[in-house]
């Protein structure tokens, strides 16, 4: 049976990316052991190491004046790294909340140091992406925190906010390789790679330069930004498989035809789900609001909870796996990350429109 992964994250991965895992993965290029055995100071794993940090750049156009780093811990350690780096006693930080990875991010802030609310959509049920202001003239403001894409309520900023004198620091765990970066506007990217980018276990860390001039120097090492950059991202045993993994799928995505080709197929299969539940009648409930929607995760609930759990359960058994929403909000969820194919975009969409059909 032919199974539809619409995972919201670790997530899908390309056939053919899968593939040549397999073939590599107890011999890769000929020294008899697999990626999972090699020591990072090989110069085996430093191809694959190095490689990857320049698909990085190449893909996303990183300008020189950034650092790239490959890390440990998820997006959720990142939301404890930045306050410990960049929120010194005589500073504050500030964050934008659309949804629960934004407020999360936050209560990390709040426990290093001075971290508030800038503007918040909460009062709308996180349906909408907040409206900003810019930030002209507070010196002691060190960053400005948004998160770009939100999985669990369905929202997406279609552009990101741009401040005239405040770095912005954004979490795009949900978005990455799947939408252009304009870096005149953004100092401070990450992301968890096991969505749009490869499987679970690293996550990709892009800081502009100068940013190190105003870092916190009494921290751990290991927790110290400056102490990655300077090692290249290899002060400590990395995630080496995982990065083999996404240097794999990144090597997808240039031969596909690169982010702006994934963002081109991003809206169109997201649009493919819009278009059943702006056609339903009222059969299926879009959770966000129309000018706020995401590409990425099509979050959405039916006219009764009894006929949403039928949904789920006939849906699991035709071999469609992963579209429970969240299991703090309930509902459903398509996540239509960058290794999901079209064809299953496709079969989703009529699905759906026959259940509608069956039992509207």
């Amino acid at each position: 049976m032919t199974v539809y992964n619409f995972n919201p994250g670790p997530a899908a991965l390309p056939a053919s990316v899968l593939q040549q895992a397999q073939e590599e993965m107890f011999n890769y290029l000929e020294s008899g052991m697999s990626v999972m055995e090699l020591s990072h100071r090989s110069k085996e794993y430093e191809g694959i190491h190095f490689e990857t940090l320049q698909l990085i750049r190449e893909l996303l156009h990183v300008p020189k004046d950034f650092s790239i780093l490959l890390m440990q811990g998820g997006a959720s350690l990142q939301f404890a790294m930045i306050p410990m780096n960049f929120l010194t006693e005589e500073k504050k930080s500030s964050y934008i909340l659309s949804g629960s990875w934004s407020e999360k991010a936050l209560s990390e802030a709040k426990k290093i140091g001075n971290a508030h609310v800038h503007s918040s959509s909460e009062g709308d049920e996180y349906r909408s992406i907040p409206e900003y202001q810019d930030v002209l003239a507070d010196h002691d403001l060190s960053y400005m925190h948004v998160t770009s894409n939100n999985t669990i309520y369905g929202t997406q900023w279609s552009s990101l906010p741009r401040f005239s004198n405040v770095p912005l620091f954004v979490d795009m765990s949900s978005d990455i390789f799947s939408r252009t970066v304009t870096w005149d506007d953004v100092d401070f990217v990450y992301a968890g790679a096991q969505k749009n980018a490869g499987p679970a276990g690293v996550t990709i860390v892009i800081l502009k330069n100068e940013l190190l001039n105003h870092t916190n120097k009494h921290i751990p090492a290991i927790l110290s930004y400056e102490t990655h950059v300077k090692k290249d991202g290899l002060y400590h045993t990395p995630p080496t498989n995982s990065i083999y993994m996404l240097g794999l799928m990144l090597k997808w995505i240039k031969k596909e035809g690169g982010v702006k080709e994934m963002e081109r197929r991003a809206k169109r299969k997201a649009n493919l789900l819009y278009d059943v539940l702006d056609k339903s009648e009222g059969f299926y409930k879009g959770h966000a609001r129309v000018q706020s929607r995401s590409n990425m995760n099509i979050t959405f609930r039916l006219a009764e909870q009894s006929l949403e759990d039928l949904f789920l359960e006939k849906i699991r058994s035709d071999g469609f796996v992963g579209l429970n929403g969240h299991r703090s909000v309930g509902g459903v969820r398509a996540s239509l990350y960058n290794g999901v194919p079209m064809t299953h975009v496709e079969a989703l969409k009529d699905w759906m429109e026959t259940f509608k059909k069956e039992y509207l």
